[in-house]
């Protein structure tokens, strides 16, 4: 039998429980009333995009694009986060009318001016096209954006950057989108970290892509194509890996590695009639392999003498020799782009650079060649053919100064 004094613990216990349920429900109730729920907007049922846009609840939401052309005179602005913009594919066209340098959609916290720490988290874009004027700014800027993802978009034609993402720091993803004919880069990122940027077509921009102050790129499988300038351009960048890119006839130079980049691997690119291939300006720990660097005029691979620690194997750099002919006549006097023929590596008083395995075939002058007073160079184990088919007077295949280098155990005819 229970005691009247357990008796009453009991129902204190019991009492306090139910207290504390009840308060449990006033408390969610009151939280998620006044909190509205992420949403769904059918942005044809607001007068226009930004109103749309500004009925993204905080929780955020998706946002539905309708087919349309929609002219703006004045950047749209997402303010929100938690929200994916969803398209009607490249039939939902935003056309940047501004004249004055302004972009056409900007992802920005509304309280970042005060705060510079300010940021948005996970916010999607996907299936939907991009356009502006010679005079009209970025077609997308984000700034501040965490997990931003980019999917599916057509860029054009924009006075700025294609894409403009700044201080997109953890783990930026732009995939599968088709980015041209943009006054700057294609894509523009500056302080991200953790970046994917996979399976993109960009052409014609000032620059393909940008990446600077940043760290951990993920360049795979896009296609780059006739940039006014150079295709890849990355700076003060570590930990990064380049891979399975087809990279063609950029005016300038394909790939730029500048200011302090370390840690990098360029490998299995398609590196095709470029004036320029690879340029190491400033670049340190770096390996180079399994890269095919064709017809290009003007120098294939550089290392200068900001860099070093180099590792070049397993490429190859050749004319358009295809068995018994070679395809492309070989023009030493035209002007790009009708200028065809194929180089080597130039390595301009660097240090520490391991250069085995490759096959230098069809080029105008030697395979290797070295200017200053490079040190610690090993060339070991090559096959070189078919040299120097614009000197009257053909050259040693690896022209090395001394400084600890060693030449050995490579075939050359």
């Amino acid at each position: 039998m229970i005691s009247s004094r357990r008796f009453l613990a009991l129902a204190v216990v019991c009492t306090v429980l139910s207290i504390a349920l009840l308060l449990g429900s006033w408390v969610s109730h009151s939280h998620s009333a006044a909190t509205p729920p992420a949403k769904i907007i059918d942005a044809a049922d607001f007068p226009n995009l930004q109103a749309a846009f500004d009925a993204v609840p905080e929780a955020g939401g998706l946002v539905k694009l309708p087919p349309g052309d929609f002219e703006l005179t004045e950047p749209l602005r997402l303010r929100r986060e938690n929200t994916r913009i969803l398209g009607s594919g490249a039939s939902t066209h935003l056309i940047n009318r501004n004249e004055a340098g302004a972009p056409a959609l900007i992802l920005r916290h509304p309280n970042r001016d005060n705060d510079p720490k300010a940021r948005l988290w996970r916010v999607q874009l996907a299936d939907f096209r991009i356009s502006g004027n010679s005079e009209s700014g970025d077609g997308l800027l984000a700034e501040g954006m965490n997990e931003i993802y980019i999917h599916g978009l057509s860029v054009d034609h924009n006075g700025g950057h294609g894409m403009n993402l700044i201080d997109c720091y953890e783990d930026p993803r732009v995939s599968n989108s088709i980015i041209t004919y943009n006054g700057k880069a294609g894509i523009n990122i500056v302080k991200g970290h953790d970046i994917a940027v996979s399976a993109n077509q960009l052409e014609e921009n000032q620059d393909g892509v940008r990446c600077l102050d940043s760290y951990n790129l993920n360049l795979t499988g896009n296609v780059l194509d006739d940039h006014l300038r150079h295709g890849v351009v990355i700076e003060n960048t570590y930990g990064s890996v380049l891979s399975g890119n087809m990279i063609e006839e950029c005016r300038a130079t394909a790939i730029i590695l500048d200011r302090d980049c370390y840690g990098i691997t360029v490998s299995a690119n398609v590196i095709a009639h470029n004036l320029n291939g690879l340029d190491l300006r400033d670049a340190w720990g770096c390996t180079v392999s399994a890269n095919t660097f064709t017809i290009i005029p003007g120098q294939a691979l550089r290392v200068g003498p900001r860099s070093g620690r180099i590792t070049i194997t397993g490429n190859s750099f050749a004319n358009s020799h295809i068995g018994e002919r070679t395809r492309r006549k070989e023009n030493y006097e035209a002007q790009w782009p009708a200028l065809i023929h194929a180089t080597g590596i130039l390595l301009e008083d660097t240090s520490d650079v391991a250069i085995t395995g490759n096959i230098f075939t069809g080029l105008i002058h030697e395979a290797i060649k070295a200017v200053g007073r490079p040190q610690r160079i090993a060339v070991v184990g090559n096959v070189s053919s078919d040299l120097g088919r614009l000197d009257s007077k053909r050259s040693e295949p690896f022209d090395l100064d001394s400084g600890g280098n060693v030449i050995g155990l490579n075939a050359k005819r």
